[in-house]
């Protein structure tokens, strides 16, 4: 008997059998699902949908760039076999980073600011990179510019660049853009996140709005603050951000992103980041400034267990 294929896989564009075997884990990178949120659905009265980004192996929606940067760069000679991957981050980037460099064989290093979750820490050095760490959330424009000036003096070393790289947009323009739009196969009346052009590039007419904390709302000019969503920002509007792009910025609070993660564990078997509770209240204040009918989307950028440690 000739071996059948489950029908849900058939009629799936997105999980085909042929990229459940592979002997490279980059290559389970992306196309994850689109859930539809049953309760802020309910309550908005509009189709309110997340990017499961928290399922990609390193677990964020990092994973994308961090992949598609380091295959570029290999690609025009930038990045050789003798490199080392330096970067500065908050945190999901440096573990991405840390996995690729993992299967690449490249030896890694990661800076971050100590007041990051010990997850994060861990599975950063779980993948074999090194750590450094920064006193303050604050000094990662200044650790950016030192890095730089080490980096024009050290040929063996390669920067991710993430806030400036423009291999850092085109990966979502390939990959998250393209699929949300060949998942839905409708309109998108808006969408709530940061990597709008993702969308728009494809023809999308989707309303962009931005998420940022409110004790750090830099995006609406006010002042950088200390703020506990983790991954959201960094205290500074980085060159990759084209505010003229976006249509709204929605400023939250770090308390309600925490409790609005706890509701998504609990309620929607969704064990998600401190990110993903601001997306989806973002989310949800979009929908009911539309009306009922629209169609929202955002994303859950991380998973949840690299914040145990802090209560959430």
């Amino acid at each position: 008997m000739s071996a059948q294929v489950a029908p849900n896989l058939v009629n799936c564009p997105h999980q085909t059998p042929t990229c459940l075997v592979t002997s490279d884990v980059l290559d389970s990178i992306g196309n994850t699902p689109l859930i539809r949120l049953r309760n802020v659905s309910d309550e908005t009265g509009c189709d309110i949908y997340a990017k499961a980004e928290f399922l990609n192996p390193g677990g964020s929606i990092e994973d994308r760039i961090a992949r598609h940067i380091i295959r570029e760069a290999e690609k025009r000679g930038e990045l050789k076999p003798n490199s080392t991957i330096m970067e500065v981050t908050s945190g999901n980037t440096g573990i991405a980073l840390a996995m690729v460099g993992a299967m690449r064989g490249c030896k890694v290093i990661i800076v971050l600011p100590k007041t990051v979750s010990k997850e994060r820490r861990q599975m950063i050095e779980s993948f074999g990179a090194e750590l450094r760490l920064l006193d303050e959330i604050n000094d990662i424009q200044s650790a950016i510019a030192d890095l730089e000036i080490f980096a024009e003096s050290n040929d063996e070393i390669f920067l991710l660049r993430q806030f400036a790289n423009p291999d850092n947009i085109e990966a979502h323009r390939l990959t998250t853009g393209v699929e949300i739009l060949r998942q839905l196969r409708k309109p998108i009346d808006a969408f709530v996140i940061g990597v709008g052009r993702a969308l728009r590039e494809h023809g999308s007419k989707a309303r962009i709005g931005a998420v940022e904390p409110d004790e750090s709302a830099v995006l609406s000019g006010d002042k950088r603050g200390r703020h506990g969503i983790q991954g959201l920002a960094d205290g500074f509007i980085p060159d990759l951000v084209k505010t003229d792009e976006l249509d709204q910025v929605i400023r939250i609070k770090t308390a309600d992103a925490i409790k609005k993660a706890h509701e998504l564990s609990r309620e929607e078997g969704l064990l998600v980041g401190i990110s993903s509770g601001a997306n989806v209240i973002a989310a949800t204040q979009v929908a009911m400034e539309m009306g009922p009918g629209h169609i929202i989307v955002t994303v859950l950028p991380d998973r949840g267990e690299r914040y145990l440690s802090l209560g959430v």
